[in-house]
């Protein structure tokens, strides 16, 4: 498994429109094979940001199968014109450390 992560940046004024449009925009991604799931995070800081993170089978089912598919035209169509600047896509592997909180006892 791979995970797709971009910042995105939201044109000013456009964030619940964006919003709207992911949510609309989230069924053309979830039909691709190899798609296993979508998050999208807002930023605490930056009201105008986004963080997206999209984990897929492989390398080649986003690249090749998603980019190369009319689903891709879709979720182009109704996202692309919110980003201010275009964002950079970037891939990561699996973990090479992790971490999980312990669970504390009840009394």
């Amino acid at each position: 498994m791979i995970l797709e992560q971009a910042i995105l940046d939201i044109k000013p004024g456009q964030t619940k429109a964006f919003e709207t449009a992911m949510a609309a925009a989230k069924v053309h991604i979830a039909s691709v094979p190899g798609f296993i799931s979508l998050e999208v995070r807002p930023c605490l800081e930056n009201d105008h940001r986004y963080l997206l993170l999209v984990k897929w089978r492989t390398l080649e089912d986003h690249t090749v199968g998603f980019r190369g598919s009319a689903a891709y035209g879709d979720w182009k169509a109704l996202l692309h014109h919110f980003y201010a600047p275009f964002p950079t896509v970037e891939h990561f592997g699996a973990p090479v450390v992790n971490a999980l909180a312990k669970k504390r006892r009840q009394r």
